[in-house]
């Protein structure tokens, strides 16, 4: 939403997706809607470059958040995938076992639509959890959490989507996903920053003597 300073030649633009509460804005949930409408799906995404070789122990700056699984990953060849009849099998089940709960859904009075997952609901779950994570946000009746480590390897899923989505997304959604990479990055930095400074002395109390 844009708003008019009075007695000033600029306009300030506000560039949240989300409100204090929480919620996706309407403007932002507008966009979207206009989006799916007015544009036709696109072209399959381009083959992915190759992953480059990961760093080894003598390179610096080369510590994994998960070591273990790492070496058990490295040790041994990844397992050839399901067949197609096994995938269409189980992708068959699953389907009937989501059409059984939509059902029961609709049976409570609420719509299934409410439920659905789409790539803004799913950027939207990545922009909270960050947020969460970095203490910014906190669910009703408890106390914020700060989790440094789980926000870095959350802000880090974000910028793998860009990369790995780059060319598929639609104008909206790539406007969305940058958007929510902005503010959760520059969110980071400051509560990082925040605890990087030394602690300030406290005022000192009380009354000289004379």
């Amino acid at each position: 939403m844009a708003e008019k300073r009075p007695d000033s030649g600029f306009t300030v633009t506000d560039r949240r997706l989300f409100t204090e509460d929480g919620d996706l804005r309407s403007e932002v949930r507008n966009e979207v809607r206009k989006d799916k409408d007015a544009e036709a799906p696109k072209a399959a995404a381009p083959e992915p470059p190759p992953i480059a070789p990961s760093k080894t122990a003598s390179e610096p700056n080369s510590v994994s958040a998960f070591p273990a699984a790492e070496d058990e990953l490295a040790g041994q060849s990844v397992p050839p995938p399901p067949t197609a009849a096994e995938q269409k099998a189980q992708a068959d089940a699953y389907r009937e076992s989501a059409q059984e709960l939509d059902s029961r859904v609709e049976l409570s009075g609420r719509s299934a639509k409410e439920f659905e997952m789409t790539f803004e609901r799913f950027l939207a779950s990545l922009y909270m959890t960050a947020m969460l994570q970095l203490g910014l946000m906190h669910q009703q009746g408890e106390q914020p959490r700060l989790d440094i480590i789980g926000a870095r390897q959350t802000i880090d899923t974000l910028s793998l989507l860009a990369e790995k989505t780059k060319g598929n997304l639609t104008s909206t959604e790539e406007a969305f996903l940058q958007n929510s990479l902005y503010e959760v990055r520059m969110a980071y930095v400051e509560v990082t920053n925040a605890l990087s400074r030394p602690p300030q002395p406290s005022p000192a109390t009380g009354t000289s003597g004379r």
